[in-house]
C-alpha cells in the first residue's frame, strides 16, 4: 500500500486534514456558505480551517442555520466527543425513535460537514471546539437543550470519601478511585433497566423534584439542611452540589428521565405554508398590475408636490414628523404608507437632499431620465429597488434601542436583513399554486424555523404574534409586495414570479434580466393611458382611466383633484381657472383644449366659467415699488380703497389709476385675490407675468447603497479563483523539503549565489522548486515552481501555485529549497 493510500484510509486528525481530502467542489460549496471565509483569501487549507474555527465566523455560520440543523449542532455538543452517529441519532430522536429525525438526520449532518461545523468519520463525529464551546451547557451560558453538566464535570471537585458514599447508597460496590467511582456511576444512570430500578425506589416527592429539573433549567436551590427526599437524591448522586446552596441534575439522569431526547421538541420537518384563499391567477395578475399602476401614479404625485423644491432636512437629517403629515394628506394616504413611498423613491434614487444651505429634498436628475421611460420599465425600477433595499419604512415613528426617534429618510433605517427576508417570503410564496395566498401565520413559522437564532421568541403571550425584527420585516414585505404590484390580494402574480427568477446570487446583468423579463410580463397588464376626459355639467371632468402624461399635467394646472380611484374626479374652480391663466394659457387656448381632449360637449356653465374669470383677469396689475396696483378703471380702486379688508395692504392712490402699497407684490396678490378680485402680476416693462412651475433638481445623486449582512456571496469565478489559489498554496506549504527543516510559515532562507545556482541546475534537471517570494507591496509567499530559464537577474517557469507560467525577479526571492518529490505526487 503507497503512503496516499495509508493516508486515506486512516481518518482524519484535524479539521484541515478533512478539509484537504475533500474536492474542489466541496470547497467552493463552504465558501460559498461562508463568505466570510474568504476574506482575505486563506494561504493554504491550514488557515482555511484556523478561520473557519474563529468564534466570529463560527457565530455567524450557527446564526445561519435551520431549526434542524441546529438542534443537530446542540445535540452533539452534549454528546460524548467524539461521539459515533448511533449516539447522535438517539439524542435526537429518543429511546422510541422517530421516523421523521432519522429521516433527516443525514441531510442535517450533511449540512453541518459542508460548512465545516462538524467533521470526522460517521464512528467519530465532531463539533469544531468553538461551536462546542458556544452550544455547551455551563452554568453562565445554559443549553438550549436544557441539560446539565455530565455527571464527570459536576462531580469534579467532589472529595473520594464523598464519591464512594454515593456509590454505596446507589447499590454499586466500592471502588479503589474517585475515577472509577464516577464510571460506575455513569455507567449506571446510563443503563436504562438499571437506572428504572433505582428511581422505582425514590419517593413521588423527589420524583416531582427530579421532573421540574428535567427539561431545564438544571439548577436548583436547597438549603443547609434539606428534606428528606432531597437528602436521598443527594445521597444517590441525582442531585450534585455545584455550590453552597446550589445543586444540578446530572445530564445522564437527566436523559434518562427524558428517553433518552436532547431537545423537548425536535423540528426535523420544515413547516408547511399554509393556503389562506385561492383566486384565479389571472385575477391576481390583473389586480397585481393595477396596483404597480397606482404605484407609479403615486411617485409621481410625490415627486410632483416637491416639484419646486420639498421639505426641509432636520438637522438630524431625514423628514421631520410635520412634513410627513404634510406629505400623507397631499397623497391621501396614511403616515405610514406615504413614509413607505417616500423610501421608496429614495432607495430607487429619485429623491435626494440637495446639499444647499438651507437643504430640502428634491427630485434627482435620475427622475427625469425615469419619467421618460415606459411603463413597465418605470414599475421595474422601483420593484428592483425595494427588493434589495435595507432601508425599512415600517421602523417610521418607532425608537431605536438608544431611545432615538426613526424618522422618514433619516439615518438609522437600515436594516441589513431585509432585503433577504423579502427574498425568502417572496420564494415561499412562488412555491405556493399559481393564484393562492398564503396563511401570515404559517409564513412566520417557516421564517422561524428556518432562522431561529436570528428571530427571538415572542415576550407576550403564546396567542400573541412574534414580534422579532424578522418577523416584522416578514409581515411588511407581504403588504409592502401588494403595494408595488408585486403580488395581488395576496398571491404572488406572474410578473412578481419573473422578477423572482434572477439566479441568487445575481450578478447585476443577470438581475436586470430578471426586470426586463418582468417588465414585459407586466406591459399587457396595465392599462393604456388615455387621451380623453368626460366633461360633465357640474364643473367636474371625469379621467375613467388613466392619462397621458402632457393630458393628465396640463388637466391638473387647470382643475383640482377631487377623488381618486378607478376614475379621478376633476373639478373646476376659479381659483384652478386662475392659475392656468397665471401660468400664460388663454380663454381661447382652454376652450381648445378642453373641445379636443372631451369625449362630451363643453358644458355652458364651464364655459362661462372660463371667460368670466379671464375677463376679470389682469384687469388689475401688480408691479412692485414696494407695490403698486394699476388699473384703467379709477372706479375698482376706489372700491378697493374703500374695502375694509385692504387696510392690511396699507394702500394709498397715486394717481386716479395707480395705488401703492407697503406690501411685497406677493402678499398684494393674495389678499386681493381674498377679496373676490383676479389680479395678475407685471413686468417692469408692463407684460404679464407668467407663472410657472420651476422645477426644482439636486445635483447628480446616486440611490443609496444597500448595508450588506456580512460579505457579499462569491461568484462563480471568484469561488473557481479562490479554490485554485488555496490548494497551490496548500501545495507549497506542505510538500517534503529536501533537508530542508522548518517551522510552518517560514520562508526558504539562502544566499543569492545558492539561489541562483539551484536555480540553474532545475532547469537541467526540471525539478520543482520551493521558493520564498516578496512582491513589491512587500507581501510574502511561498510558491512551487518548474524553472525553465534563468537570465538577466529573472527566472522563469511553471508557477504550481498560480498555475500558470510567470517570471520573478532574482532579488525578490529570499531563498530556495529542492523539493523530495513532484508537486504531481505531494496533490
Amino acid at each position: 500500500m503507497t503512503n496516499d493510500s495509508r493516508e486515506a484510509a486512516a481518518p482524519a486528525r484535524t479539521l484541515a486534514e478533512e478539509l484537504r481530502r475533500r474536492d474542489d467542489v466541496s470547497l467552493a460549496a463552504l465558501l460559498r456558505a461562508r463568505p466570510d471565509l474568504l476574506n482575505p483569501v486563506p494561504n493554504d487549507l491550514t488557515q482555511l480551517a484556523t478561520r473557519a474555527g474563529t468564534r466570529a465566523s463560527v457565530v455567524r455560520a450557527v446564526e445561519r442555520l435551520d431549526t434542524f440543523a441546529l438542534q443537530t449542532a446542540e445535540a452533539l455538543a452534549v454528546a460524548s466527543d467524539p461521539a459515533p452517529y448511533a449516539e447522535l441519532c438517539a439524542l435526537l430522536a429518543g429511546d422510541d425513535g422517530d421516523a421523521d429525525v432519522e429521516a433527516a438526520l443525514p441531510g442535517a449532518l450533511a449540512v453541518l460537514r459542508n460548512q465545516a461545523l462538524v467533521w470526522g468519520p460517521e464512528d467519530r463525529l465532531r463539533l469544531v471546539r468553538t461551536a462546542r464551546e458556544l452550544l455547551a451547557p455551563s452554568p453562565q451560558h445554559p443549553s438550549p437543550t436544557g441539560l446539565g453538566p455530565t455527571l464527570t464535570e459536576a462531580t469534579a471537585g467532589m472529595s473520594p470519601g464523598r464519591l464512594q458514599q454515593i456509590v454505596a447508597a446507589a447499590g454499586l460496590p466500592a471502588t479503589h478511585d474517585p475515577v472509577s467511582a464516577v464510571q460506575a456511576l455513569t455507567a449506571l444512570f446510563t443503563d436504562r433497566p438499571r437506572m428504572a430500578a433505582l428511581l422505582d425506589e425514590v419517593p413521588a416527592e423527589a420524583l416531582t423534584v427530579l421532573g421540574r429539573l428535567t427539561w431545564g433549567p438544571p439548577y436548583g436551590q436547597v438549603t443547609a439542611d434539606p428534606a428528606p427526599h432531597l437528602r436521598l437524591l443527594l445521597d444517590r448522586g441525582l442531585l450534585v452540589p455545584t455550590s453552597p446552596g446550589t445543586v444540578t441534575l446530572p445530564r445522564e439522569a437527566a436523559l434518562h428521565l427524558r428517553a433518552g431526547r436532547a431537545h423537548r421538541e425536535v423540528g426535523p420537518l420544515p413547516p408547511e405554508v399554509g393556503v389562506a384563499r385561492e383566486h384565479r391567477p389571472r385575477i391576481v395578475d390583473t389586480t397585481a398590475a393595477g396596483q404597480a399602476y397606482t404605484a407609479l401614479a403615486t411617485v409621481e404625485e410625490l415627486l410632483r408636490e416637491w416639484h419646486e423644491g420639498g421639505p426641509a432636512v432636520m438637522r438630524a437629517g431625514g423628514l421631520s414628523v410635520r412634513d410627513l403629515k404634510r406629505t400623507a394628506v397631499a397623497l391621501d394616504l396614511s403616515e405610514p404608507v406615504a413614509a413607505f413611498w417616500v423610501e421608496l423613491a429614495y432607495a430607487a434614487g429619485l429623491i435626494a437632499s440637495d446639499g444647499e444651505a438651507d437643504e430640502r429634498y428634491a427630485a434627482t436628475p435620475a427622475y427625469d431620465a425615469w419619467l421618460e421611460l415606459p411603463a413597465p420599465e418605470r414599475w421595474a425600477v422601483l420593484a428592483t429597488a425595494w427588493l434589495s433595499a435595507t432601508r425599512t419604512a415600517g421602523l417610521v415613528g418607532s425608537r431605536d434601542a438608544k431611545e432615538r426617534a426613526l424618522s422618514a429618510l433619516g439615518p438609522h433605517l437600515d436594516r441589513s436583513a431585509a432585503p433577504e427576508v423579502r427574498g425568502r417570503v417572496l420564494a415561499l410564496l412562488a412555491e405556493l399554486p399559481e393564484g393562492a395566498a398564503p396563511d401570515a401565520a404559517s409564513v412566520l413559522a417557516r421564517l422561524r424555523w428556518e432562522r431561529p437564532l436570528r428571530s427571538a421568541e415572542s415576550a407576550g403571550t403564546p396567542t400573541d404574534p412574534p414580534d422579532d425584527l424578522r418577523s416584522r420585516l416578514a409581515r411588511w414585505t407581504l403588504d409592502e409586495a401588494e403595494l408595488v404590484g408585486l403580488t395581488g390580494r395576496g398571491a404572488l402574480s406572474a410578473q412578481g414570479r419573473t422578477l423572482l427568477d434572477a439566479p441568487a446570487p445575481g450578478s447585476p446583468a443577470e438581475a436586470g434580466s430578471a426586470a426586463s423579463r418582468a417588465a414585459a410580463v407586466l406591459a399587457p397588464l396595465l392599462p393604456e393611458p388615455l387621451d380623453h376626459v368626460l366633461l360633465q355639467a357640474d364643473l367636474t371632468a371625469v379621467a375613467p382611466g388613466p392619462l397621458e402624461r402632457p393630458l393628465a399635467e396640463t388637466l391638473a394646472v387647470l382643475a383640482d383633484v377631487e377623488s381618486k380611484g378607478g376614475a379621478t374626479v376633476y373639478r373646476f374652480t376659479p381659483g384652478s381657472v386662475r392659475r392656468a391663466l397665471d401660468a400664460g394659457r388663454s380663454a381661447s387656448d382652454l376652450h381648445t383644449f378642453l373641445t379636443e381632449h372631451s369625449r362630451t360637449p363643453v358644458p355652458q356653465p364651464l364655459a362661462y366659467l372660463i371667460d368670466d374669470v379671464a375677463r376679470k383677469h389682469g384687469h388689475l396689475r401688480i408691479g412692485a415699488a414696494s407695490a403698486y396696483v394699476r388699473c384703467d378703471d379709477d372706479a375698482v380702486l376706489g372700491e378697493i380703497m374703500a374695502d375694509k379688508r385692504a387696510q392690511n395692504l396699507r394702500l394709498r392712490r397715486l394717481a386716479p389709476t395707480v395705488l401703492a402699497a407697503q406690501a411685497d407684490p406677493g402678499a398684494l396678490l393674495d389678499g386681493l385675490r381674498a377679496m373676490g378680485f383676479a389680479p395678475a402680476a407685471e413686468t417692469a416693462d408692463g407684460d404679464v407675468l407668467i407663472t410657472r412651475a420651476h422645477a426644482h433638481r439636486t445635483p447628480p445623486r446616486t440611490a443609496p447603497d444597500p448595508v450588506p449582512d456580512g460579505p457579499p456571496p462569491p461568484d462563480g469565478t471568484l469561488l473557481d479563483a479562490a479554490v485554485r489559489a488555496i490548494r497551490a498554496g496548500d501545495l507549497a506549504s506542505t510538500a517534503p523539503r529536501r533537508d530542508t527543516p522548518r517551522r510552518t510559515g517560514e520562508l526558504p532562507r539562502t544566499t543569492s549565489a545558492e539561489t541562483l545556482a539551484t536555480m540553474q541546475a532545475s532547469v537541467l534537471t526540471g525539478a520543482a522548486l520551493w521558493i520564498g517570494y516578496v512582491n513589491a507591496e512587500g507581501a510574502a509567499s511561498q510558491r512551487v515552481i518548474a524553472p525553465v530559464r534563468v537570465e538577466g537577474g529573472f527566472v522563469t517557469g511553471y508557477d504550481h501555485t498560480a498555475d500558470e507560467v510567470r517570471t520573478y525577479p532574482l532579488h525578490r526571492i529570499t531563498g530556495v529549497a529542492e523539493l523530495a518529490e513532484g508537486p504531481a505526487d505531494t496533490a
